[in-house]
């Protein structure tokens, strides 16, 4: 190989570096000084990553309205995932105690999404209003033929 063509090779080189074999493969998290894996909650929640990076919860909590919201997500949490489950199980440790939430899943017209065929678990309970803090743990969900047991997180901190 001549000279020129070595040069014009590493000139271009910097062109095809990335984080990942596609363009848009990471887009949507954060690549730090570091190189943190990182993703960010479309909804502003807490991110709670399932497997390695299989799958992604979100959980968003309204305080005014006691309720705790999870959506299921792709690995990179730009797509929802729909799932079979009619309900998510929740065990949330507080500073007062322990808590059980249910949170069952939402039916949408406007998406086509109905208990059994859903991305969207919700619950109300008066400890969501004044639980800013809470250790969480999902015993089990199953998302596409994958089952994930013992998932444990901070809230709002997540488990990235």
């Amino acid at each position: 190989m001549n000279r020129p063509s070595r040069i014009l090779l590493l000139a271009l080189i910097p062109l095809f570096h990335g984080c990942g074999p596609g363009k848009d493969e990471h887009a949507g998290h954060d690549h730090g000084p570091a190189h943190k894996h990182e993703h960010r909650a479309p909804h502003g929640g807490t991110a709670v990553v399932l497997g390695n990076e299989a799958f992604h919860l979100e959980f968003v909590r309204d305080a005014a309205t006691g309720t705790l919201t999870c959506f299921v997500l792709d690995a990179h949490m730009e797509n929802f995932v729909r799932i079979a489950a009619a309900s998510v199980a929740l065990e949330a440790e507080l500073e007062n105690g322990k808590q059980s939430l249910g949170l069952a899943a939402v039916a949408n017209a406007a998406t086509g999404e109905k208990v059994g065929d859903s991305s969207q678990f919700e619950s109300k309970a008066d400890w969501v209003r004044n639980a800013a803090k809470f250790s969480g743990r999902i015993p089990e969900i199953e998302i596409r033929g994958t089952r994930f047991t013992d998932v444990r997180f901070r809230f709002p901190e997540g488990n990235e």
